[in-house]
């Protein structure tokens, strides 16, 4: 049964994807979800935590262990909000931006090594139809 399900196929996908990826981060001692959230603090400073969240698509229980994490490795920055002291916006530090960059660079590597059997187009139709399996979580 199981060479049939779609689902045990993307689990298998995604534990090899994720299992290199870690060898390849590993010297910067950065998961998965760390490195997203990192991408997502450069693309939006000043992004709040709740948004942050949203757009990880994690809840806060998760977001604030690896925001403390990351604050403490002095990536990242939480800074009052002009606009409602009450609340943070999240910034990379100088050190952050800096790792951040070299962790592009292991990451296009790492992508190029798990794809590197797809050509452009196939990469592109199984991202699309990767989407189509959930696209309540698809980014907008």
């Amino acid at each position: 049964m199981l060479p049939e399900l779609i689902g045990y196929h993307v689990r298998l996908a995604q534990m090899a994807v994720f299992a290199d990826f870690e060898r390849s981060l590993g010297i910067l001692d950065l998961s998965p979800g760390l490195f997203g959230l990192l991408v997502i603090i450069e693309a939006n400073p000043g992004l709040r935590q709740i948004q942050l969240a949203a757009a990880a698509r994690v809840d806060r229980s998760t977001l604030v262990p690896a925001l403390d994490k990351l604050e403490a490795r002095e990536l990242v920055e939480r800074r009052a909000a002009p606009d409602d002291r009450r609340s943070n916006g999240l910034v990379l530090t100088r050190r952050g931006a800096g790792l951040l960059q070299r962790a592009k660079e292991i990451v296009q590597d790492h992508e190029h090594r798990i794809a590197g059997a797809l050509s452009a187009d196939e990469r592109a139709l199984l991202v699309r139809y990767l989407d189509r399996l959930a696209p309540e979580v698809r980014q907008s």
